[in-house]
């Protein structure tokens, strides 16, 4: 039975405020989600659908409630027809579950800043808090959590908050839990470090890590484990969409690269020689190649060399992480959690907090933490905690269930 189907879980709504709720990630989680609710599709990919998980008390797939943020106008309807010709969505599956995508669709509210915006910092943060508090107002979900999915911005220089930011600062007023699934600034920008840590809400990221790191990050343990000395590791990652578009500038393939490399690091104890590089390929739609050349020596100082090459979808990697995340998150949220969310590294480049950095290690971490949210009381929660809403915010209002 998955795990959202258990009478135990209860039933309260959870919404998802996703910034960048246009995008290709966000119309695979919203399609992806109505799909598997509605048992057209299995939960490949979900491992929060795994016996692991089964009493962690998260919220099932159905009680999810969709809306968000972007500066596209493409309706999310035709956005899933576009990733069902590019072979990112089945055949057949925006048609079957147009009503849940039209449902989203009337929920996303116009991004920002876009050209011309002549709004301060203040007052966009003040516009995306009221997006977000509305959407909970129609809704009543016992909480909502803010997840950033929207295309990789260049480094913060200066002072200035950047969009990313922007949105962190929003959830954060609106008293959300929030997760960064990219590798942008969101929370960690100085300027928010204070009222993160002041908040009382859990928070997780940041860069969700699909492809090429997840295969860094089970194999730099290899060689550490088996005493193999790396001498270089180099890496190419082709890719086009948006993504591939966003990272052709080249401070934003910089951050995107920083987690890929610091994963190497921590794993290998040291920084090998080689880079990643990133190439723009339009035709390639939303999928990607990633080719890594491993040299490193074995016994007696003979050299050798491993090659890999991973082919997939980005965005159909990315959709069940997010719904994982989703879930987690919120389920720390209601068991009164607050902070950087440790355990969840298992999902990013650049986790938060002190951790490993090695798959099995954070797995390890990640199943332990279900079973802590199974307990009746959790340690280190706040007591008495109420739901989001009410005296501690508006964001998760407890209300009557529609």
């Amino acid at each position: 039975m998955p795990v959202s189907d258990s009478p135990s879980v209860p039933a309260q709504r959870v919404g998802v405020w996703l910034i960048g709720a246009r995008g290709s990630v966000a119309t695979t989680v919203v399609a992806g989600c109505a799909a598997i609710t509605a048992g057209l599709h299995p939960p490949t990919g979900l491992v929060t659908e795994t016996p692991a998980f089964a009493e962690a008390g998260l919220p099932p797939l159905a009680s999810l409630v969709f809306g968000g943020h972007d500066t596209l106008d493409c309706p999310l309807p035709k956005r899933a027809e576009a990733l069902e010709a590019g072979g990112v969505l089945p055949p057949g599956l925006p048609a079957a579950v147009t009503a849940e995508l039209a449902a989203a669709e009337r929920e996303i509210r116009p991004g920002g800043p876009t050209p011309g915006d002549t709004r301060t910092e203040q007052e966009l943060i003040a516009a995306f808090t009221a997006d977000i508090t509305e959407f909970v107002r129609r809704h009543a979900p016992a909480r909502a959590v803010v997840v950033n999915v929207a295309s990789t911005e260049p480094p913060a220089a200066g002072d200035a908050l950047p969009p990313s930011s922007l949105y962190a600062a929003a959830a954060l007023r609106a008293g959300c839990p929030y997760v960064n699934f990219t590798p942008s600034t969101g929370l960690h920008h100085p300027a928010l470090r204070t009222a993160a840590e002041s908040s009382g809400l859990p928070y997780a990221g940041r860069d969700g890590k699909t492809g090429q790191t997840l295969l860094r990050s089970v194999l730099g343990p290899m060689f550490t484990q088996r005493a193999l000395r790396v001498r270089a590791w180099s890496g190419t990652n082709l890719l086009g969409g948006g993504d591939g578009a966003a990272l052709a500038d080249p401070a934003a393939a910089a951050a995107k690269n920083a987690g890929k490399e610091r994963v190497l690091t921590d794993t290998l104890g040291t920084a090998p020689e080689g880079e990643v590089h990133i190439d723009d390929v339009p035709a390639l739609g939303d999928w990607k190649t990633a080719w890594d050349h491993v040299a490193f020596e074995g016994f007696l100082g003979t050299r050798m060399v491993l090659q890999t090459i991973w082919q997939g979808c980005d965005s159909a990697l990315a959709a069940p992480l997010v719904l994982d995340l989703v879930r987690l998150t919120a389920r720390a949220d209601e068991a009164g959690l607050s902070g950087p969310l440790t355990e969840l590294a298992f999902y990013f480049k650049d986790p938060v907090g002190n951790g490993p950095s090695a798959l099995a290690e954070q797995y390890t971490a990640l199943t332990a933490f279900a079973r802590r949210l199974a307990e009746p009381r959790l340690p280190g929660a706040t007591e008495g905690r109420p739901a989001r809403g009410g005296d501690s915010g508006p964001c998760g209002a407890s209300g009557e269930k529609r």
